[in-house]
């Protein structure tokens, strides 16, 4: 079935949803004028919904960051394997940006390494594969999407900008899983090093995707790259994770296995001590690897307000902090504004669990909460300091498995 969060949400319906956000200070919004709600029929499209938006972000003063893929596979008649969605996509956003020259910021495709798990490699997602080959050719087909949809831009506005997201996590593990963890740390990257053009032949993932026959699709992106002008990093609290092959240890549901190892899978905030990780590092190791600008393209975390207050806190202060060493950071954005629904599912039930973000649409209107009310301060530079006390993913409680591991550094293989 179709899940639109513009509609779940009531955003679909609510244009003075854009006041509101102004009213908090924003500058700049990431916004959707999605491919398979604007085509509406295969070389129809339907702009009224994006005119009213964009034109009132505009009168604003906001600028908008415009996604044309958010976690979709397009409109009915392609999916992330087709061979021709990247072109689909690309006549998308020439479309799109004739319409729209004005607009500098563009995600053409947001998370494609995320989709491309969840579509082909866990089967959560349409079109529901769960096969290896179909996860690496469903990234290819997005990255190709992004480099395509960029060059169609561009020929409308040469100064367009490509703000690449993508989760980003670190994966830890026990000595046993030391394959297992490299795998992951160097799969991770791969949407901003494809990007960058660096997937060649001494790339450590290289020889898995020739394995794979795709080669010559790797040789025509590394030799037409099309690096992020930032990289948009997304990160959660569950978005470090930790691998130990001691199954007895934990629930039959974190199990796993790759060719040679079983092991269990489950994140490293509620198992390792001492937390490892966190927002400087993650945005250190980004600016060490690629010397892009960075912005913090996804800050959030579902709970209460004070630990959501929390949360964005330390973010911002690592980022500030990263800034006045001389890190180039262009933002920090609290994701959602309107909260969520059904996404600590992954949108595989349909039970209509709500998490609020910045505004609470539980009641059918957005109703500011204490992290609207404290974004404001944040914005006018006039915040107040976060909740006393540590948000609980600091404190000792938030472990639920205890792998216990006498001496970390040569127990635990780090990131």
């Amino acid at each position: 079935m179709w899940r639109d969060q513009t509609r779940l949400s009531g955003h679909h319906d609510r244009i003075d949803d854009l006041d509101r956000f102004a009213e908090l200070g924003l500058e700049v919004l990431r916004y959707p004028v999605l491919w398979e709600r604007t085509e509406t029929a295969q070389g129809v499209w339907d702009w009224t919904w994006p005119d009213r938006r964009l034109s009132r972000l505009r009168s604003l003063g906001v600028r908008p960051i415009v996604g044309l893929l958010h976690h979709g596979s397009g409109p009915a008649w392609t999916d992330l394997l087709d061979p021709g969605v990247a072109e689909g996509l690309a006549r998308h956003a020439a479309r799109t940006a004739e319409r729209y020259s004005w607009v500098r910021d563009w995600t053409p495709v947001n998370e494609p390494l995320t989709t491309a798990r969840f579509s082909a490699l866990y089967g959560h997602w349409y079109p529901h594969r769960t096969d290896e080959r179909d996860f690496w050719l469903a990234l290819l087909n997005q990255i190709d999407a992004t480099r395509l949809s960029m060059k169609a831009i561009r020929r409308v506005n040469p100064e367009a900008r490509l703000v690449q997201t993508e989760d980003f996590g670190a994966t830890y593990g026990t000595a046993p899983c030391a394959s297992q963890v490299r795998f992951e740390n160097d799969r991770r990257l791969m949407t901003w090093d494809l990007l960058c053009g660096r997937v060649t032949a001494g790339h450590p993932l290289f020889p898995r995707l020739v394995s794979f026959g795709l080669g010559d699709r790797l040789a025509v992106i590394s030799e037409d790259p099309c690096p992020p002008d930032v990289i948009g990093m997304n990160h959660y609290v569950t978005s470090d994770r930790f691998l130990d092959h001691r199954l007895d240890r934990y629930p039959p549901a974190s199990h796993g296995a790759n060719a040679e190892l079983a092991y269990a899978d489950v994140e490293a905030v509620r198992a390792m001590s001492p937390r490892l990780g966190g927002w400087r590092d993650h945005l250190s190791r980004l600016w060490d690897r690629y010397g892009l600008p960075l912005a913090v393209t996804e800050c959030h975390i579902g709970a209460e307000p004070d630990e959501q207050i929390r949360w964005f806190h330390q973010c911002w202060r690592a980022a500030s902090d990263l800034s006045a060493e001389g890190v180039t950071i262009e933002a920090v954005t609290t994701w959602s504004l309107l909260g969520a629904i059904d996404w600590d599912s992954l949108l595989t039930r349909t039970q209509g669990r709500y998490e609020a973000g910045a505004f609470d649409v539980s009641s059918g209107q957005p109703v500011a909460g204490d992290l609207a009310r404290w974004l404001t301060g944040l914005a006018r530079r006039e915040a107040s300091d976060p909740p006393a006390g540590g948000g609980w993913w600091s404190h000792e409680e938030r472990r639920c498995f205890h792998p216990e591991i006498d001496d970390p550094p040569d127990g635990v293989l780090a990131a």
